[in-house]
């Protein structure tokens, strides 16, 4: 087994190490223009997809050298189980990631961090252990393509996908690509037999090649849909591109300006100042308040969900938030050393949460920086060095984004909106009490604008709902106008329903031909994740007429299935097993049942005996 890994490892090694040094200099040039660590998660989604198909090109050329016939007899006719040869090309596989994609990795890391005035936080040192397992899980895959039946051997690709749209971040990220790894692990050394191809035989083998199988042809499906989708789009008459939406749609609305949907959301309004509102709001300024934060950022995120730096041009010093330290790192912008760091207040005290710049605040001075950390809004003062809190919203809220309106300023969290009095904003002691809060009539998650107009006795706020009216997720697509008064009651004027535009059968398309499927794709992408509002909807019950179309096909998939199961050469029992299958899981069962198992061999007729004279 030794003298096998070894023999493998020589055949790859001028290559990994030709791959390393090209890696390590790539890095090196890109680290000498960016800060590598502060990047956003496209970018090491980019990066993670180049060791993905390392993986995957170097497990297609290692097994597809050993898969010719009589390189596999060769190959397998040693004095060793198959067990350990596969232990031996695996070990040399592996070898060779940690090679090429960990070591220079860390290399890179460890000069980042005594090298340069950079900040390296524990999640960066996750990167090199992330980095391997992408690399890993390529590398089964490819394998596994290579060595398994060509009908099925593809669906090992929807573990590489999972990575990709998984939702958990930091270290437990790590857990969804070990989960992926020993999965692919799994199912390579299913296929690592002396008859290639050939169908797995034991429960536990099936089960391990049926389940993504079922989940390529859920995929799949979907994709058949996209598709669709592509051609009704052309045709010019998807909702979305049509020149003229229809009237009283989420696509009408969204198009709107704040001002005509505000406009739109008062004319059922039946309150006696309606008249005298809609007259103000024409000729009156509308604010659009938006989310600065595009999502919650958690701690010890492996990649940045927000910026996390910002610079003091006068001092010439570039602060980056330190998940490690919870503070700011300064870092020279002249000789790139460190700086020291900032807290808040007079002792540096850690922040309470993630904290990260967002714009400026009404009447601050040159050079300061406004800061979101948590539920508090702080101000970084650039003449004294120093961050003060300014404002504090609900406890337990978060604090999302920021606007001047007139002379106040309004503080978007994940619960309310909030206003405060901007004149005395920046010279009270202590952070000061709001004077309105407008609870939101929904939840985050569904919410996608939020306008107000500023009027003499109060505002005019309106919420509008419509994140996704497009698919199942989500509340039905809505408008809600309130007024609050000066001594901050909230009145509610006017709410409005908006065509969804698209018809159910459209938006429940993922759930209505497999809801195991769905569910279980909906499970594995939020595995581990983060708990965050942008992702609270108030999605309502699956209709009744889309649980009817679910049963007829689960009852067509069910006769399906048992048809291709009698002409398979299984036993009464599997034969039970699969159409019990395929009637819980629906079409794709039927398809995995076609793929995996295969057919039964017709017995041959015995040639007619010539008869004797």
């Amino acid at each position: 087994m030794r003298d096998l890994f070894k023999a493998e490892w020589l055949r790859y090694r001028l290559w990994v190490l030709l791959y390393a040094t090209a890696h390590l200099l790539a890095l090196a040039f890109f680290m000498r223009l960016v800060d590598m660590g502060q990047q956003p998660i496209h970018v090491f989604r980019i990066i993670g997809a180049c060791y993905v198909l390392t993986g995957i090109l170097l497990g297609l050329h290692q097994y597809g050298t050993w898969r010719r016939p009589n390189q596999w007899l060769n190959l397998l006719h040693r004095p060793l189980a198959p067990r350990r040869i596969a232990a031996a090309l695996i070990g040399a596989g592996l070898a060779a990631i940690a090679c090429a994609v960990v070591l220079p990795v860390l290399i890179a890391l460890a000069w980042q961090a005594r090298g340069t005035g950079h900040v390296v936080d524990l999640r960066h040192l996750i990167v090199p252990a992330a980095a391997g397992l992408v690399g890993c899980a390529g590398y089964f895959a490819g394998a596994y393509g290579v060595l398994a039946d060509r009908r099925y051997s593809s669906c090992a690709l929807v573990f590489l996908f999972w990575l990709f749209v998984a939702q958990a971040s930091g270290p437990l990220l790590l857990a969804v690509q070990g989960l992926a790894c020993v999965w692919l692990l799994a199912l390579l050394l299913v296929a690592f037999r002396p008859d290639l191809g050939a169908a797995p035989r034991s429960l536990p083998a099936i089960v391990l090649t049926a389940v993504p199988v079922q989940i390529a042809a859920y995929l799949l499906l979907n994709l058949l849909g996209f598709m669709g989708e592509l051609a009704w789009i052309m045709q010019g008459t998807h909702p979305v591109n049509m020149a003229t939406p229809p009237h009283g749609g989420f696509v009408e609305t969204e198009r709107m300006t704040g001002r005509e949907r505000m406009l739109v959301g008062l004319h059922d309004a039946s309150s006696g100042q309606a008249p005298i509102w809609r007259e103000q709001v024409s000729l009156s300024d509308v604010h659009e308040i938006e989310r600065q934060l595009p999502d919650v950022t958690p701690w010890q995120e492996m990649s940045n969900t927000a910026p996390t730096a910002f610079d003091d041009a006068d001092t010439r010093i570039r602060w980056t938030f330190s998940h490690d330290r919870m503070r700011f790192e300064g870092m020279r912008l002249t000789d790139g050393r460190r700086a020291g760091e900032l807290g808040v207040g007079a002792g540096n005290a850690a922040f309470p949460a993630i904290a990260t710049p967002a714009g400026i605040l009404p009447g601050i001075g040159k050079g300061d920086v406004a800061l979101i950390a948590g539920q508090t809004l702080y101000q970084y003062v650039a003449s004294v060095g120093r961050i003060v809190p300014r404002l504090v919203v609900g406890k337990g809220e978060r604090l999302l984004g920021t606007q001047p309106v007139g002379g106040s300023l309004v503080i978007l969290s994940d619960r309310a909106l909030y206003v405060f009095d901007g004149r005395h904003l920046l010279d009270a002691p202590v952070p000061p009490a709001a004077r309105q809060r407008v609870a939101i009539p929904g939840l985050s998650g569904d919410q996608t604008r939020a306008e107000m107009v500023e009027l003499v006795d109060g505002y005019l706020v309106s919420f509008t709902f419509s994140r996704r009216p497009f698919d199942m997720l989500g509340a039905p697509p809505y408008q809600t106008v309130l007024w609050v008064d000066d001594q901050g009651d909230v009145v509610p004027v006017a709410t409005r329903a908006l065509d969804p535009d698209f018809p159910e059968f459209y938006r429940y398309r993922s759930w209505w031909f497999s809801p195991v499927l769905y569910t279980l794709r909906d499970r594995a992408t939020g595995l581990f994740a983060t708990p965050s509002p942008y992702r609270e909807y108030a999605t309502p019950p699956v209709p009744a007429s889309m649980r009817w179309l679910a049963a007829v096909l689960s009852l067509f998939a069910a006769s399906i299935g048992a048809w291709v199961a009698w002409r398979r050469s299984l036993s009464l029992g599997s034969r039970l097993a699969w159409t019990a299958t395929c009637a819980l899981v629906g079409l794709p069962a039927v398809a995995s049942l076609a793929l995996i198992v295969p057919r039964a061999e017709r017995a041959v007729r015995p040639l007619a005996t010539p008869a004797t004279v």
